[in-house]
């Protein structure tokens, strides 16, 4: 029977954060905004995932073909992408911006706005003291790893003030205006903490819906399983081996798993290890051969069978569209 590497069980983390860990921002879109009414903003950015908290003021979220949200200060409403929405100071208030990918922003028809509503470093609106401040943070680039993630939220959802206190709120107030060295890496990281927080307070809450993978955290065997899997998802993992580490047997694990999971734990491994490789095609100029052995397959052409019979392109394929769609700086 094969044993767990002795170094494969991280004791902090969990596959929520691991799975906001692999595509984590990079040069995230972060903005204050500052209106004053009647304002409205059209979002059409196609961004993955986009935070919106207002710390002065309310603001209405309307989604496409959905009921309008209304957002008060210290909510936050988190909208999955790509599809478009509008941001505004009353539902029926006409667009006046729209954001387009990379950050880009025109009037609604189209001409640019020539940096008119630029207020200064991460600054933008009508005027810095507006009767609404909004902080914002987008994740411009999608990312296979927190496909998972992505597929268990709605197109929009809210936590009220009341359920989500966080001490990142006025920190990121003060910091998201600073212009310091290395301010984009801090501002990435206080933003993939916000999100983090505001996502475990989401599931957490009596009536969520969370999906069985998140569920099945709570299991004191899956949960195991589910920590050697996003801790050491190269490792040559055997049904066996992680029976093993969680102390049970091979036809209890496989049962326990499926039935909290949803899927048996190899096909789990295989997602995971597939997912990884998407963000590395993506996001590195490593070899295929190097991919294969850095997520746990033998050589380059066993994971190209694997991924393309996952996701329909060879990894070639996957990296050029991944080239193509990247977004211009802001």
């Amino acid at each position: 029977m094969d044993a767990p590497p002795r170094s494969s069980a991280p004791t902090g983390g969990d596959p929520l954060a691991g799975l906001l860990e692999g595509p984590r921002a990079r040069g995230a879109f972060l903005i204050r905004a500052s209106f004053d009414p009647p304002w409205s903003v059209r979002v059409e950015d196609r961004a993955p995932l986009t935070v919106m908290l207002p710390v002065r003021g309310d603001a209405w979220v309307v989604p496409d073909g959905g009921e309008p949200l209304l957002l008060r200060a210290g909510d936050l409403a988190i909208a999955r992408g790509p599809d478009a929405y509008t941001c505004a100071d009353d539902p029926a208030t006409p667009p006046q911006a729209l954001i387009l990918p990379g950050g880009r922003c025109t009037h609604p028809d189209g001409r640019s706005l020539n940096g008119s509503m630029d207020l200064g470093v991460r600054a933008w609106g009508h005027r810095a003291d507006g009767a609404t401040v909004l902080l914002i943070g987008t994740y411009l680039l999608p990312g296979e790893i927190n496909g998972r993630l992505l597929d268990a939220l709605p197109s929009l959802l809210s936590l009220p003030a009341d359920v989500w206190p966080s001490p990142l709120t006025p920190l990121l107030m003060q910091e998201i205006v600073r212009d310091e060295p290395g301010q984009e890496v801090v501002l990435d990281r206080m933003l993939d903490l916000l999100v983090i927080a505001a996502l475990r307070a989401w599931f957490s809450r009596p009536d969520a819906e969370a999906p069985a993978w998140y569920r099945a955290l709570a299991d004191p065997v899956v949960g195991r399983v589910l920590r050697l899997l996003q801790g050491d998802p190269a490792h040559p993992w055997t049904v066996a081996s992680l029976a093993a580490g969680a102390g049970v047997s091979r036809a209890a694990l496989a049962r326990r798993f499926t039935d909290l999971a949803g899927e048996p734990p190899m096909t789990y491994l295989t997602g995971l290890r597939l997912a990884l490789a998407a963000d590395r095609l993506r996001d590195t100029d490593d070899t295929l051969a190097a991919i294969a052995r850095q997520v746990g397959y033998g050589s380059a052409f066993a994971l190209s069978s694997a991924f393309k019979r996952r996701y329909g392109v060879s990894p070639q394929e996957h990296r050029g569209r991944a080239a193509r769609t990247e977004p211009a700086p802001v």
